[in-house]
């Protein structure tokens, strides 16, 4: 197939492109500068440039993924949380607006978003099925980048939120963060230590992603394990697999303090639950979080 991927140089979207380009699939990658390749089946498209006309090159493309977003790490002053927001809507807007002009459409776009909508909560489990449990920022982000990309449903073409949770990489992201206070021997629970961590790990995110390429699967994809755990026994296993010990808690308040707003992340979480992937058939390379930690730190 002919695919064409945003965000395809990030974290996540690197891992997709080289799936992807394993498969023997054509891969269009857009980006703000024009890169050089030696791979026949690898292609990048100036976008989002004053003057760039992406949709030129990537008539006949088979399906589209949208990963474009600034991160959401860093402090959220009003200005970052305006740039997380605006950033995915302008990106999706930018992409509606190229499937709009191609005269022979994609059959599925795939379009970024997390399990943030959901809210948080400790004793509910989230499905594609639940609504959002409350409102915080970033289930507003999610939500409204979710109601945004649905617009492609007009243009008659399949549609995909894949809700991820929190991506595990040996390249850095969320885990390297995770790690850092067990190598100083600082590690413990952070806050109550009961909020969950809906985790993926990277190969199996990339793999669900094309997955919902080639599936028939359309709206919303939890793109989280089968087996979330709590903050308490994540940092236990993690401790334990890098030999180091969990023993020092982090205060809730000592966490507000030094992230303000953005401790969400840590301090509350989700129970997401893949159900939509499970029921169709996918099955997961690492679906225990110590097989998956195993793997990303031997």
């Amino acid at each position: 197939m002919k695919i064409a991927i945003t965000g395809g140089t990030g974290l996540i979207g690197s891992a997709v492109t080289d799936l992807l380009l394993s498969d023997h699939h054509e891969v269009y990658i857009l980006t703000r500068s024009r890169k050089v390749t030696d791979d026949d089946n690898l292609h990048f498209v100036e976008w989002l440039g004053s003057s760039s006309s992406p949709e030129k090159e990537l008539d006949g493309m088979d399906a589209f993924i949208n990963l474009a977003g600034e991160s959401i790490h860093g402090r959220w002053t009003e200005e970052k949380k305006k740039n997380i927001m605006e950033s995915r809507l302008q990106a999706t807007e930018e992409v509606l607006r190229i499937l709009g002009k191609l005269p022979e459409k994609p059959s599925v776009l795939v379009n970024a978003s997390a399990v943030g909508y959901y809210g948080s909560a400790e004793q509910e489990r989230f499905t594609e099925r639940s609504s959002p449990k409350n409102e915080n920022f970033l289930s507003a982000v999610a939500q409204k980048w979710e109601q945004k990309a649905s617009e492609a449903k007009e243009l008659g073409i399949r549609t995909v939120f894949t809700r991820f949770g929190v991506v595990l990489s040996k390249k850095g992201g969320a885990l390297s963060q995770m790690e850092m206070p067990y190598k100083l021997f600082a590690g413990g629970r952070i806050g109550s230590g009961r909020q969950w961590i809906s985790w993926v790990h990277l190969e199996d995110a990339a793999r669900l992603i094309a997955y919902a390429v080639e599936s028939e699967i359309e709206g919303p994809l939890n793109v989280t394990s089968p087996f979330p755990v709590q903050n308490n026994d994540f940092g236990k296993e993690l401790g334990e697999i890098i030999r180091r010990p969990h023993w020092l808690p982090a205060p809730a308040l000592a966490i507000k303090t030094v992230l303000g707003e953005m401790s969400v992340l840590i301090l509350e979480g989700q129970h997401a639950y893949p159900e939509k992937a499970l029921q169709s058939g996918f099955k997961f390379c690492f679906p225990r979080l110590q097989e998956a930690l195993k793997d990303l730190l031997k």
